[in-house]
């Protein structure tokens, strides 16, 4: 007689399902990892972008502030600067531009809030300065040969120095001013510089170094311009610093 025996069912085990199971949360868990992983690095970009672009705008400030100062330096009188005689040549068309960033840039509601913000922290009571806009535009333009690859948006106040005890901030009576400027990124990143500048007994001596900089320039200019146009024929100008114009020769 043949006997067979069967085991008990409840110690039967079916592991059908188990691997579908582990290949899930597997899968889970690796997304998780992956979206993590990409989380990560569009957040290094992020950042990376956003350092560059504040970098790029505390460079464009500060261009601004160097471009300005070569229009101080030639002029004779800084009440004329102080009272808006006399302007920065780099002056954009459009008191109302867009920001890199897309944002509308209203420049005289601005003008009124840096000197209302001047107002609230000046000590100087009637020597607080009055700060009038004075060049302004995209940095792009600021060469005036379109070399500069940057899309920041600068703008440049100036007002009197406060040190200053004449209880007047619209005249200069000590040969020192002060420069604020402003650059807009691209990011929405804003950065400030402020400068001093002051006269000394130099002024004179880097106007015409200016100049001769600025002469310098029209005739490479010049050169270029005849070597792309055969035929064309080269011309130098001369600065006249008594009647203050170019004299062609």
């Amino acid at each position: 007689m043949i006997t067979t025996s069967e085991p008990c069912p409840a110690a039967r085990t079916d592991d059908r399902g188990a691997a579908i199971i582990i290949a899930l949360v597997a899968t889970v868990l690796l997304s998780a990892l992956g979206l993590g992983l990409v989380m990560l690095s569009d957040t290094e970009s992020a950042i990376a972008a956003n350092y560059r672009d504040g970098s790029e705008t505390l460079y464009a400030a500060d261009a601004a502030v160097e471009r300005v100062v070569q229009d101080i330096l030639l002029v004779p009188r800084w009440n004329d600067i102080l009272s808006g005689a006399a302007t920065s040549a780099f002056v954009d068309s459009t008191l109302t531009p867009t920001t890199p960033g897309g944002d509308p840039l209203d420049l005289v509601a601005l003008t009124a809030e840096i000197q209302a913000q001047s107002d609230a922290t000046a000590p100087w009571a009637a020597n607080n300065p009055i700060w009038r806009l004075y060049a302004y535009g995209p940095l792009s333009d600021l060469s005036g040969t379109g070399s500069i690859r940057s899309t920041a948006y600068v703008v440049v106040w100036v007002a009197d120095d406060p040190a200053e005890t004449d209880d007047d901030p619209s005249a200069d009576v000590n040969g020192v001013l002060t420069l604020f400027a402003q650059a807009f990124g691209r990011t929405g990143s804003m950065r400030s510089v402020e400068v001093t500048v002051a006269k000394t007994d130099t002024t004179e001596i880097e106007r015409g170094l200016i100049a001769q900089r600025g002469q310098e320039e029209l005739n490479q200019r010049a050169r270029k311009a005849a070597v792309e146009l055969p035929g064309k024929a080269l011309s130098v100008s001369d600065m006249n610093l008594a009647a203050g114009g170019m004299v062609q020769r």
